[in-house]
């Protein structure tokens, strides 16, 4: 039975640090989202900064991208910027590949 619990423990080092580094990568992800929008609504360096951790926080407010798709959407709207749920949902595709490549080179 030792070799099935070793290989049981191991599975689930694993799978737990997978699922930490996919939160890792999405949560870079939203904030280069961030820092892409907040460049489009002409923010300052700081008000980039506030902006970037607040869609970092969005996508803690329901599973999925969903939400922070509505936020930039919304805000983007609102900041007068041409945009649509499309080109936020390419950019998102693009700043995930970006987060995976970042996290790639840093380990």
């Amino acid at each position: 039975m030792t070799g099935f619990d070793d290989r049981e423990k191991a599975f689930e080092t694993k799978f737990a640090k997978d699922q930490e580094l996919a939160f890792r990568v999405t949560a870079r992800r939203n904030r280069l989202l961030g820092e892409w929008a907040a460049e489009l609504m002409g923010l300052t360096r700081e008000e980039t900064d506030a902006y970037a951790k607040a869609v970092v926080q969005a996508d803690f407010e329901e599973a999925g991208d969903e939400d922070v798709v509505r936020k930039l959407l919304g805000d983007l709207v609102s900041a007068g910027v041409d945009m649509d749920e499309s080109r936020i949902r390419t950019a998102l595709s693009d700043k995930m590949a970006e987060a995976r490549r970042q996290f790639m080179q840093e380990g």
